[in-house]
Parts: structure tokens; sequence; C-alpha cells
């Protein structure tokens, strides 16, 4: 019975924590999506601009474009935190596909950090190398391409990918295993839903040719809205679940 107990204080005690860890990470992801509107990640033109004005714009903006992308890498492990107090959250529940969730983030993680990386220190270094004109600048010229950051077929933006569709395997097995006890955890679970049945289905449409190259950005994009709704909605319930519960057995 003292066992019982004692390992009911735990997981309570564990409940909070992980709680609190979600409430961090919700005001993260909230504070680098305002960052990220200060700091460029590509020439303005985007996926229009020629090899020849993105190395200018490189060459002028090096500061500015790095800082961005630490930004972004900051808001990439706030949201897989973000994913991984959800997974927690329900690991009595559904303990089966929280290994799986907690195994598609992981992996989304490190297919997120690869391009990221390369932007703070790959393609500062292709850039001067690249202007410096020395031996390495031929190959500086050939890799610059292959990392761009708009254009959607190319190797940077093929990680990115990567890691969304993971991400939506996530939350696809997620969506089930949320609680819906309250309207914030059943518009939790919803757009767990949106997110992860949508991102599949623009998937199937990209892979079926029913869209092309130019339409990935946009349509892929809207699948992305509903973690929007699921980040204010979590916010709440963390922020609900992170007090300590007075004279009640925990959560």
């Amino acid at each position: 019975m003292q066992s019982n107990r004692s390992n009911a204080m735990t997981d309570g005690s564990f409940d909070r924590s992980l709680n609190q860890f979600g409430f961090a990470t919700v005001i993260l992801c909230i504070l680098t999506g305002f960052a990220a509107a200060l700091f460029p990640l590509d020439a303005p033109a985007g996926a229009n601009a020629t090899d020849t004005e993105r190395l200018a714009w490189l060459a002028e903006n090096m500061g500015s474009f790095v800082a961005g992308w630490v930004n972004q890498i900051v808001a990439m492990l706030s949201l897989s935190g973000f994913f991984l107090a959800i997974a927690l959250r329900a690991r009595h529940v559904a303990p089966l596909r929280v290994i799986l969730a907690v195994g598609a983030v992981a992996m989304a993680t490190m297919a997120f950090a690869i391009p990221k990386f390369m932007a703070v220190w790959t393609i500062p270094m292709l850039t001067e190398a690249s202007l410096a004109g020395g031996s390495g600048s031929a190959m500086a010229e050939t890799l610059l391409p292959l990392l761009n950051v708009s254009i959607p077929f190319s190797l940077y933006t093929s990680f990115d990918y990567l890691g969304f569709w993971l991400y939506a395997i996530f939350a696809v097995l997620m969506m089930g295993a949320v609680d819906r006890e309250d309207k914030p955890s059943t518009i939790a679970a919803v757009s767990l839903g949106l997110f992860g049945l949508g991102f599949h289905v623009a998937l199937i449409l990209l892979l079926t040719r029913v869209i092309g190259a130019p339409d990935i950005e946009l349509v892929f994009g809207i699948t992305v809205i509903p973690l929007l709704c699921l980040l204010i909605a979590m916010l709440i319930t963390f922020q609900r679940d992170r007090a300590p519960l007075n004279n009640s057995m925990p959560r």
C-alpha cells in the first residue's frame, strides 16, 4: 500500500515536471516564431533567385542569415520537446504508441538538425570559398545550389520535408491517444489529426503528380496550420496541469 502511494506520488511529480517542461517548450515555440520574422532565411527572391544573386546576398547578409537559422534550430528543438511532452502524457494510456511516437520525433529532430547545421556551418564556408576564388571555389560553387534553402527539391529542403513527414507520423500515432477530458484537450487531438492526416494527403497528391514542385510550399504549408491551434490548446493544458494539486491524487 505504502509502495503504491509512493509510486503515485513519484508519478505525479513527474507529470508536473513534464507539464512545466511542455509549457516552457510552447513559450519557446511562440518566441522563436516571432523572432523568425526579424531574420531572413534566404535571398528576397527566394526560389527565383539565381545562384549569383544568392551568393551576393549571402556575402552581404551572412550574419543575419546565420542568426535566422540558429533561431530555427532553437525553434525545431522546442517543437520536438513539445511533441515529446505530448507523447509522454499518454504513456499510461497507449504505451506502444508513445514508444513509436517518441522514435518518430527523435528521427525528425535528426532530419531537421542536419540541414540547419549545414546552414550555420557549411553554407557560410562555401560562400567564403566561392568568393575567394581559390582551390576550393569550384567545389563550393557546385555544392551551394544543392543546399538551396528555398527550392523544394534541393538536398537541403528534402531533409526538412522528411522531418515534417516524421512529425506527421507522430501526429497520426498520437491523435487517438490524447485524452479528451475537456475542450482544449479535444482541440489538441483534432489538431494532431488534421496535421498528420493532412500532411499525408498532401504527400499522396505530390507522389501521384496531382500537385507539382511550384505548389509544394503552399500545399504543405497549409497542412501545418493546425499546429498553431495545437500549441494554444496545449499551452492551456500544460498551464492547468503544471501546478501541484493539493489534497488530491496526482494526475
